[in-house]
């Protein structure tokens, strides 16, 4: 291979990464801005839940349609497009003075990140040969960990802006700080937003795309980027093998059948990366990562030391992706899957046990709690603290010192509060409708799509738990938080690098783009579930038995991966297929 071919390979893997980083940075840049953005908007808060949601439902809308535009516009095409809307969100978000504005801005950087998550996977896996598949789609996975990193570094930096800010007791001055601060958060994540763009204009667009396109000697053009010419001649020789194996059999059996993902010969590598897709997510890695704050407090740790141990998980994932990275293609995806859901096992099981050791203690309160709600208006203030404490405990166990946490809900809606300590001078928890509701039917229906939110809004106010728990020490919170980092450390090195391959490597190219849009919208789905369920299941049941349905799940994955999931390092896409062509 020449230098030259080597060059336009690392240029492949820059793109790859920059694309990865964007749908970090889609993910994670809200959690900085969105302190700042409140109190300068003006908006109410169902308005800033449906700026935070717009990206979720931006995401689904173009996951579904992301497949069928790659077959019909083309890969690289398509990689530009999601960028150049990556681009024109940012001024839109940065420099909106209303509400619509944000909406539609956040709702454009949704819709790129649906169609990055697919295009970019799908491209890599076209375009890299079967030595470097595995390094490129892993680069995409370990920069998309550094975006959240970068995302949430900023918003820390900013955080320590404002600090100092307020230190000068200028409340005018504190605002338009506050207001520059959600804005320049923002701005900041423009330029790899233009860099991607750049670089999906001069990447070649897929082969094998191409060559279903009835383009062969655009084709060869591509493959000759990155190949010897004997390398791209023999690829080409297996694409033109495997389509007209294809039109032997769809005459035989009937062009319906041949498009379809259920057919005989697409159905398990379609079911097997559907399948990983769902219990990537049934690990609980978004509930783990999105709640770690509020995990670590309720296991011992302060404010300041859990929100020190959030820092320190971003920073897991992203340099334990950078091992999985190095070894994805040299030990092999199933080794990886493998040895990171069996980590992951162990790791929740774990920290359900230190759990447990303090949840077999807890109280619910709930009582006491209804008993606040007022009935005109049906919201609550909880005061909590060493008194009222003790006042909630009396006769039922030690009050010194606690955690308070609620669980509500209106009608068919469920909500959290905040956990607060009763050796918090600001152990307050405010309940009010506003901050349950979803704010219109499609947030309602990504929420719970089987609830009425027109009853809910006349709903009256339910105290399901509120949950007093003794606090445990603080070796006990650091001991939760180093077994929640080797959970999200085996994470990082297994699933989180080959779920993306596994995604892009399995299917067959006939089904592949379409394949890919199904698998990630189940993804998203189960996402969506858990997220719904984590709240109520937490409350009535703890944290203990959260974790340990996380560990069931992923004992689903560890099977999958270590039994059935064939090998896939170092070969083509077509050996892959025929794999599953000969298991039929």
């Amino acid at each position: 291979m020449s230098n030259c071919h080597r060059r336009y390979n690392r240029l492949l893997l820059v793109v790859a990464g920059l694309g990865g980083l964007l749908y970090g940075v889609d993910v994670g840049i809200i959690a900085g801005a969105l302190p700042y953005l409140e109190p300068t908007s003006g908006l109410n808060g169902n308005q800033l839940s449906v700026i935070v949601a717009a990206v979720l439902l931006g995401s689904v809308i173009s996951t579904l349609f992301a497949g069928a535009l790659a077959d019909w516009m083309g890969r690289k095409k398509l990689m530009t497009a999601s960028g150049v809307l990556f681009v024109i969100s940012i001024p839109m978000i940065a420099l909106a003075h209303g509400y619509g504005s944000l909406v539609l801005g956040r709702l454009l950087q949704g819709v790129s990140a649906g169609l990055i998550g697919v295009v970019v996977p799908l491209y890599l896996a076209e375009c890299l040969g079967a030595a470097q598949r595995g390094k490129g789609t892993g680069i995409f996975q370990w920069l998309l960990t550094l975006g959240i990193v970068v995302a949430a570094v900023i918003g820390y930096y900013f955080s320590l802006r404002v600090d100092t800010m307020e230190k000068l007791h200028d409340a005018a001055r504190l605002f338009a700080f506050k207001d520059a601060a959600w804005r320049y958060i923002f701005w900041v994540s423009l330029p790899p937003g233009i860099l991607f763009v750049l670089g999906s204009l001069y990447v070649a667009e897929s082969a094998r795309w191409l060559f279903r396109k009835g383009n062969p000697e655009a084709a060869r053009a591509a493959l000759l980027r990155s190949r010897t010419g004997e390398q791209a001649e023999l690829e080409l020789k297996e694409m033109a093998d495997t389509m007209a194996a294809e039109k032997v059999k769809s005459a035989n059996t009937g062009a319906q059948i041949k498009e379809s993902l259920l057919s005989r010969r697409y159905v398990i590598p379609f079911v097997m990366a559907c399948v990983i897709l769902a219990c990537n997510q049934a690990t609980g890695v978004n509930s783990i990562i999105g709640y770690n704050a509020t995990i670590l407090i309720q296991a011992g740790l302060s404010d300041a030391n859990a929100h020190l141990g959030y820092v320190i998980l971003t920073l897991v994932n992203f340099l334990v992706t950078m091992i999985g990275v190095a070894l994805v293609d040299k030990k092999g995806r199933k080794f990886l899957l493998s040895i990171g859901s069996a980590g992951i096992i162990v790791s929740l099981i774990a920290t359900g046990l230190v759990f447990n050791q303090t949840e077999k203690y807890r109280v619910d309160v709930k009582d006491d709690v209804q008993a606040l709600v007022v009935s005109s208006n049906q919201t609550a203030t909880v005061e909590f603290n060493s008194d009222t404490a003790a006042k909630m405990l009396a006769g039922k166990g030690d009050s010194q010192p606690s955690t308070l946490v609620v669980i509500y809900s209106y009608g068919d809606f469920h909500a959290a509060s905040r956990v607060v300590r009763s050796d918090d001078a600001a152990g307050q928890i405010e309940i009010d409708r506003e901050g349950c509701l979803p704010p219109n039917k499609v947030a309602a229906f990504f929420q719970n799509p089987f609830a009425n939110l027109e009853k809910s809004r006349a709903a009256p106010l339910v105290i399901d738990n509120a949950l007093v728990t003794p606090v445990p020490s603080q070796g006990t919170g650091w001991l939760t938080a180093v077994c929640i980092f080797c959970f999200m450390a085996f994470f990082a090195a297994g699933p989180g690098v080959c779920v993306w391959l596994a995604l892009s490597e399995l299917m067959p190219t006939r089904i592949r783009s379409n394949g890919m849009s199904v698998a990630l919208l189940i993804n998203q789905g189960v996402s969506t579930t858990i997220a719904g369920i984590f709240l109520p299941t937490v409350g009535k049941y703890g944290y203990a038995t959260m974790f340990f349905i996380f560990a069931g799940c992923t004992v689903v994955y560890f099977i999958t991966a270590a039994f059935f999931l064939p090998e896939t390092a170092g070969k083509t896409l077509e050996e892959i297929a025929e794999h599953f062509e000969s298991r039929k």
